[in-house]
């Protein structure tokens, strides 16, 4: 993530950077995909919630939905540069709020079914809308147009929440395996990996060999760079034919870039969850960070938009790894949560305790 907020997209050449051919759209994507393996984990674990704990559980998720949201819209005034992710994730949380009763096998059946039939909705639907502005919601966007704020945050933004419900269903598919299980590992790894290479497969086949390439150029304008069919979109592509649907660019939300980083984000996670059984000191300054990821996430964009950060690329990306890791490990060492984390898991707990107890 941090890669693509901070090293160039191009490289001196022109090509498409090093960093955005690794991360860009899959850093994303596994961002939004372990979230909804954290909402497993957090909510039921194994079993699916039900029965007199689905209220509580209900509101505690609104909770966080609504604070991660207004997170999200305070990060829209500063200038950095980045597309901020937080206010789409609270719609997504609200949008589990149903799916936290169903279990992993429906949650999956629900997340392929998304992935293929939301962005050819999505693509009829946006044909009579007009394009949205690119800069981020704030809550003077609330305020003055709620109802647009909720077209560009399920629809037509930069994280489409609709679309983007495949990765969080398939995360809490996943949240509800026995994670501790190598065989549960090893599968996330070779089916993530299968999905992550069959999706291109099917983009090459119906962009080359069935001439889909040519069939979107032929409704660009001249000045249209056809590099940018592969470079990458901003939530979504346009909707001037359906071979648009073809793509698996980054950030395009068509079925095959769905598909393909959903298939990216579960292999990483396997081999993580691999990794884990034999090399597990390795990962504890990943796992540090992982637990605050949400104030690692704000500080990072709000140092985007200050002048304190070195103007070298590269410089300041190493800068803010190294120490993102270093502050996370002391803060969990003696600590425990990050403060944004605990300030959310106090009110969700609460209002989940109120919910129960009433």
């Amino acid at each position: 993530m941090m890669a693509v907020h901070v090293l160039p997209g191009v490289d001196p050449d022109g090509d498409t950077s090093a960093a955005y051919l690794v991360a860009s759209g899959r850093s994303a994507a596994a961002f939004a995909v372990l979230a909804g393996v954290g909402l497993a984990l957090a909510f039921g674990g194994p079993r699916a919630v039900n029965g007199r704990w689905w209220p509580g559980a209900a509101v505690a998720l609104t909770v966080r939905a609504v604070l991660i949201g207004a997170v999200g819209l305070a990060l829209g005034y500063p200038d950095s540069g980045v597309a901020v992710i937080l206010a789409y994730y609270a719609v997504l949380f609200l949008l589990a709020v149903p799916l936290l009763r169903l279990r992993s096998a429906v949650l999956a059946g629900i997340a392929a079914a998304v992935a293929l039939v939301v962005p050819v909705a999505s693509h009829l639907l946006r044909a009579d809308l007009e394009a949205p502005e690119r800069a981020n919601p704030t809550f003077a966007t609330l305020l003055e147009n709620p109802g647009e704020l909720l077209l560009v945050l399920g629809l037509t933004g930069y994280y489409p929440a609709l679309a983007w419900t495949a990765y969080l269903c398939a995360g809490l598919a996943v949240g509800r395996l026995p994670l501790r299980s190598p065989k549960v590992a090893a599968g996330l790894l070779g089916g993530g990996a299968a999905l992550a290479l069959a999706a291109p497969a099917m983009s090459w086949l119906l962009l080359g060999p069935l001439a889909g390439r040519g069939r979107i150029l032929a409704t660009t304008g001249a000045d249209f760079d056809p590099a940018a069919l592969d470079r990458g979109w901003f939530g979504a592509t346009p909707p001037t034919t359906l071979w648009w649907l073809a793509l698996d660019s980054p950030h395009s939300s068509t079925p095959l870039d769905l598909l393909h980083t959903t298939g990216t984000a579960l292999a990483l996670l396997g081999a993580l969850l691999l990794l884990s059984r034999v090399a597990s000191r390795l990962l504890i300054p990943l796992a540090a960070a992982g637990s605050m990821t949400l104030t690692l996430y704000t500080v990072h964009v709000v140092l985007l938009s200050s002048s304190l950060l070195p103007a070298e690329p590269t410089t300041s990306y190493a800068i803010q790894v190294a120490a993102a890791l270093a502050v996370a490990l002391l803060w969990r060492r003696w600590v425990g949560r990050g403060p944004l984390e605990a300030v959310i898991a106090r009110a969700s707990r609460q209002a989940r305790r109120a919910m129960d107890t009433g």
